[in-house]
């Protein structure tokens, strides 16, 4: 689907999408409109008993003496409540709306103003909605019909001085690339996306601008990161660790440093998982998902920073050559790990790469993601992730980037309390508690045991996140691809110069 951003002129032909302030508010384009069609436009919303309400849509059938082939009216809401996400909201429904009526063509005719908000701003996030509404991942359906395939191939948006509209629409249409990159990986089946060929995919980022570098079995083997491959030698997919670094500010400041869990896909290893469900394990890789789409976007936005990004790539399969639970391995920081449940794999990946990235960037502060435990499901549901932290600044960012763009975080303790769960008889740590309590919890505890002293430090458990079941405003059913946005708002507010 293409969306343009043009001039306010009214349209002859074809839908025309007006929007309505509350109470059935026309803008000065819709009234001139009315005017001409002898007040048609202001006679059928006197039948609307929702007129203009926050992102509902009104149906008024072709007018006479026009050729338009119908007029929608698309509510903005009170002047007061109109903001980015909601107009962002609007835009799926617009999409949506006008694929369920089939249409191919329609132009939306914005206010000048709406509240503190002028038309170039409620253009852009209008826009952008409906561009994240457009996904979808149906490479793989051969036999599509024609009743389930979008309608719409364009969607103008005309307002007076389109020219800063596009301009940041510009901006956001880089972030919805990368968000369209985490949902592409996320959905990618486990024989299409493994540790190889996932590698191989991001080197494509090298065209936007990021130096990328694969790390193979030999050269992980001699830095020392025996806890990431250890969750790798049970699958014939070599392990894989993956790169990738934008520099858009100077080269002396210091980059921050996004990390990714990649399980492509995940048995639990030698600790089986049920087999009812295990097919949803393909997108244990969604940690690394969103990494790899924020470094997409910041790329392609010419973000004013130095960011790296760093995913551990592994598949955790039940062969002979499995990881054991007894198991005991060295990590890359020298500390050694007892293994007890080899289902809890996503945190001895990251712990290796948890020290790659510091003692390679020395970063001014590292955020990991990871799909790492079903207990965060349990502990908040699927409206936050889970948010670990070892400094109040950097949550807090965090949290207000979250709101922000409607991609929420909740913050969860740390504590010497949970951390002696894993103190280990055998080993310097283990890595799982010996009860299921506070499993999340436990969980980040053990990554934190692997960060420095004086890095800022934040661990996302988006287990409950990364995949839904039913769709919503701007975010499909199937992969997600939080936090993508959530990650590049936390960049744009608080570390670009």
């Amino acid at each position: 689907m293409e969306i343009t951003i043009t001039p306010a002129v009214t349209p002859q032909s074809g839908t025309l999408v007006l929007c309505v302030g509350d109470g059935g508010r026309l803008g000065p384009e819709a009234r001139d409109l009315d005017r001409t069609l002898d007040g048609r436009i202001s006679a059928a919303m006197a039948a609307w008993d929702k007129a203009g309400a926050k992102g509902k849509l009104f149906d008024i059938p072709a007018p006479s003496g026009t050729e338009l082939k119908r007029i929608i009216l698309a509510g903005l809401g009170a002047a007061g409540d109109i903001n980015d996400t909601g107009m962002e909201a609007l835009g799926a429904n617009l999409v949506d709306g006008l694929n369920k009526r089939r249409d191919g063509q329609a132009t939306v005719l914005l206010p000048e103003r709406r509240g503190r908000f002028d038309s170039a701003h409620m253009a852009a996030h209008l826009a952008f909605g409906a561009r994240l509404q457009s996904y979808r991942f149906d490479r793989y359906r051969t036999r599509l019909s024609d009743d389930k395939k979008p309608t719409l191939q364009s969607l103008d948006i005309a307002l007076k001085g389109p020219a800063s509209a596009r301009r940041h629409f510009d901006r956001l249409s880089a972030i919805a690339d990368g968000v369209f990159l985490t949902r592409d990986v996320v959905s990618e089946p486990p024989n299409v996306l493994y540790p190889e060929s996932y590698a191989e995919r991001l080197l494509d980022l090298r065209k936007d601008g990021c130096k990328v570098q694969v790390l193979d079995e030999t050269a992980l083997r001699k830095l020392g990161m025996h806890s990431l491959l250890g969750v790798a030698q049970g699958s014939a997919r070599p392990g894989r660790v993956v790169i990738m670094e934008w520099h858009g500010a100077a080269k002396t400041q210091a980059p921050l440093a996004f990390i990714g869990k990649g399980v492509t896909f995940d048995t639990g290893g030698i600790s089986l998982k049920p087999g009812p469900g295990m097919d949803m394990m393909k997108w244990d890789m969604g940690g690394s998902g969103t990494v790899v789409g924020l470094m997409r976007a910041l790329a392609r936005r010419k973000a004013k920073v130095n960011a790296v990004g760093i995913v551990g790539l592994v598949e955790n399969m039940p062969d002979g050559n499995a990881q054991r639970p007894g198991d005991i391995v060295s990590s890359m920081s020298g500390q050694t790990i007892e293994i007890l449940n080899t289902d809890a794999e996503g945190r001895l990946v990251l712990c290796d790469v948890l020290t790659y990235a510091q003692q390679k960037y020395k970063p001014a502060l590292m955020v990991d993601l990871a799909t790492l435990t079903g207990a965060i499901l349990v502990a908040l549901g699927a409206p936050y992730a889970g948010l670990f932290s070892n400094d109040d600044r950097l949550s807090g960012q965090l949290s207000r980037a979250g709101e922000a763009v409607e991609e929420r975080v909740w913050r969860l303790p740390l504590s010497d309390a949970y951390d002696r769960e894993i103190d280990s008889k055998v080993a310097d740590v283990k890595n799982i508690a010996a009860n299921r309590n506070a499993g999340s919890i436990v969980a980040a505890q053990f990554l934190q045991r692997f960060v420095d002293k004086g890095v800022p430090w934040a661990h996302l458990d988006i287990a409950a996140v990364a995949w839904s079941d039913k769709a919503r405003p701007t975010v499909p059913s199937g992969a997600t691809g939080w936090g993508v946005r959530l990650l590049d708002r936390l960049v744009a507010d608080n570390y670009e110069k």
